[in-house]
């Protein structure tokens, strides 16, 4: 961080420049109640520029990194090896701006790495075309929702209780808008998921059937009879996956008949970075492509016949009348979809596969050690890299417990269902390949101590 002092000769020009005779007066539009009349407590008036950073350093120094710890936190975000040469790829001058580039005038590598990008989730998906990135998997799942309904003329969508809460939340509060109704159910402490429960709830309103794939407690269904009971009823089936990696060892949604996949990439080539920002995926089969949000990139000729690239398919209301919109989305996450990019070429499908294999072998070792700790039983008949355990007491306090003890042990359900008593005592444990064999024997030792 730089530390850029500012002078009263500063802040006067810069107020002379907007039209305000003073601090005050810029800010007349926030209600004065709301206002601060004096300084920050606990924050000093002024300080030298190595006071600050000492200060600072000190305040960073209270988190607990994820490469300092045993870490097995999950659902939905997922620590893994980034190789350092992604980094300095997409740091790269033809790449990294201060703009967003999605215009009509965007580079040609820009958009050459889009073109990839879409091949590469395509292929991962089992889907016929993909689009070039969006905000994040939760948003993502929503545009699919609005597909849908676009697509069916429907406005009912049937959400799995495996979804994950937090995609739950934002499709209910993008729908407050839009008129769509959901049909949402907590998950049950058990090893099959709900797909038969979804089947039996298709009916002729049905738009869609939102499922997570694996799910947020790490079960593994197979969507071949959910997709064709969708399309029994003309409705669409959706699947959600927010651990792409898991698809280097999975059959692909699309393989199983889904007519819509999206997910979140931040596994591949982009950090936990506190929450983000991600990367959105979003595929779907052909026949569907021009209700699909955002842009896509294609391939063409010029004039001499050179190979180029350019912008296909935008239906956003930036480029076309809104009446006419797929979507109102108005950027993507570039930067990291050519971090996804460049990570996933660097790893090619050998190597998808093999780091796959690699997560679900720890996964499975983890498993095995934890079901041995007196008072713990795992959940799961299947997995990837996820799953859950019933603790003999609730997880909040035990994972807290573990935290102080400096190990980070996995994301308790009553954090992420805090109405739903009956999956208080759940915890979902991911295993990545940053996993060490000490790092599950400390996490199943730590355990053991705080459940004694």
């Amino acid at each position: 961080m730089r530390y850029l002092p500012l002078t009263d000769g500063d802040r006067q020009a810069m107020l002379a420049r907007v039209g305000a005779a003073s601090i005050d007066e810029l800010f007349i539009d926030v209600p004065e109640h709301a206002r601060l009349s004096g300084p920050i407590e606990g924050l000093p008036n002024r300080a030298s520029e190595i006071a600050v950073e000492r200060h600072l350093s000190k305040l960073a120094a209270k988190n607990l990194a994820a490469g300092d710890a045993p870490f097995f936190l999950g659902a939905g975000a997922y620590r893994h090896h980034v190789p350092a040469s992604v980094d300095h790829l997409i740091q790269r001058g033809e790449f990294l701006t201060s703009y967003t580039p999605y215009q009509p005038e965007i580079a040609q590598g820009t958009l050459q790495m889009l073109f990839e990008f879409q091949t590469q989730v395509a292929r991962l998906f089992g889907c016929d075309v993909a689009n070039a990135s969006m905000y994040d998997g939760s948003t993502a799942c929503w545009e699919a929702i609005g597909m849908a309904r676009r697509v069916t003329k429907r406005g009912k969508a049937i959400l799995s209780s495996g979804l994950h809460p937090h995609y739950v939340s934002v499709c209910e509060t993008m729908a407050k808008f839009t008129g769509d109704m959901l049909e949402t159910a907590a998950p049950e402490l058990a090893a099959r998921s709900d797909i038969e429960s979804l089947i039996d709830r298709i009916d002729d309103d049905t738009s869609c059937v939102v499922v997570q794939y694996p799910d947020i407690l790490g079960r593994i269904g197979d969507l071949s009879a959910l997709a064709d009971a969708c399309h029994a009823k003309k409705a669409l089936l959706v699947a959600v996956v927010t651990e792409p990696v898991a698809l280097g060892a999975l059959t692909s949604p699309g393989e199983m008949g889904a007519d819509i996949v999206v997910g979140e990439g931040q596994s591949i080539g982009v950090g936990l970075q506190f929450g983000g920002p991600y990367v959105g995926l979003f595929a779907c089969s052909e026949k569907l492509v021009r209700q699909m949000p955002g842009r896509l990139t294609g391939e063409t000729v010029d004039a001499e016949g050179k190979r180029g690239f350019v912008l296909t398919l935008s239906t956003r209301e930036q480029h076309i009348r809104r009446e006419k919109a797929t979507s109102n989305i108005c950027t993507s996450s570039v930067l990291c979809a050519l971090a996804w990019t460049a990570h996933m070429t660097l790893l090619g499908e050998k190597g998808l596969r093999q780091l796959a294999a690699a997560n679900h072998a720890r996964a499975c070792s983890a498993a095995d050690r934890l079901a041995k700790v007196r008072g713990v039983e795992l959940v799961n008949d299947s997995f990837f890299n996820e799953f859950t355990v019933k603790l003999p007491r609730e997880a909040r306090p035990v994972v807290r417990a573990l935290a102080d003890r400096g190990i980070l042990a996995g994301v308790s359900l009553g954090r992420l269902f805090p109405e739903t008593k009956a999956l208080a005592n759940g915890l979902v444990v991911a295993v990545t390949e940053t996993v060490t064999y000490e790092d599950i024997e400390a996490l199943a030792s730590g355990l053991q101590e705080v459940l004694a």
